[in-house]
C-alpha cells in the first residue's frame, strides 16, 4: 500500500504553500491588531472599526491597513524598540551604579565625611569591599 502515490508532488509543493501563507496572513494580522490597539492617535471607536473591518473583510482590511498605516506601523514599533533600550539602559546603570566595590568605599567614604564612622571602620570596609 504505496501512501505517497495518491498524493502528487505538486500537490504536496502548492498545500504547503497555502500553509505558508495561512501562516504569514495570521502573523500580519496579529501585527496589525497589536498596532491598532497600541496606537494613541487614534479613539476607541477607531480601534473597533478598524477591528471590525480586519474581521469582516480580512484580506482587504489587511492590504488597506498596510497601504494606508505603513509609515506610521514604523514610526510607532521604532519608538517603542527605544523607549524599551532607554528603559533598559536606565535600569543597567541604576543596578551597576549600586553594586561594586567601588560604590561601597564611596559610601564608606561619605560616612567617614559626615562622621558616622571612623577611620579603623572605614579602613574594614574598604578591606572586606576590595577583598
Amino acid at each position: 500500500m504505496e501512501i505517497a502515490a495518491d498524493y502528487p508532488f505538486l500537490d504536496i509543493l502548492f498545500t504547503m504553500l497555502i500553509f505558508f501563507a495561512w501562516v504569514v496572513w495570521i502573523w500580519m494580522m496579529i501585527l496589525i491588531l497589536s498596532d491598532v490597539f497600541r496606537r494613541r492617535d487614534i479613539s476607541g471607536w477607531g480601534k473597533a472599526g478598524w477591528t471590525v473591518f480586519l474581521i469582516v473583510l480580512p484580506f482587504v482590511g489587511v492590504l488597506v491597513y498596510l497601504i494606508a498605516q505603513h509609515d506610521g506601523m514604523v514610526d510607532r514599533r521604532t519608538r517603542d524598540l527605544q523607549d524599551a533600550e532607554a528603559q533598559m539602559d536606565e535600569y543597567v546603570q541604576s543596578v551597576a551604579a549600586e553594586r561594586g566595590p567601588a560604590a561601597e568605599i564611596g559610601k564608606a567614604k561619605q560616612l567617614l565625611d559626615s562622621g558616622a564612622i571612623d577611620e579603623a571602620e572605614f579602613d574594614a570596609i574598604k578591606t572586606k569591599a576590595l577583598a
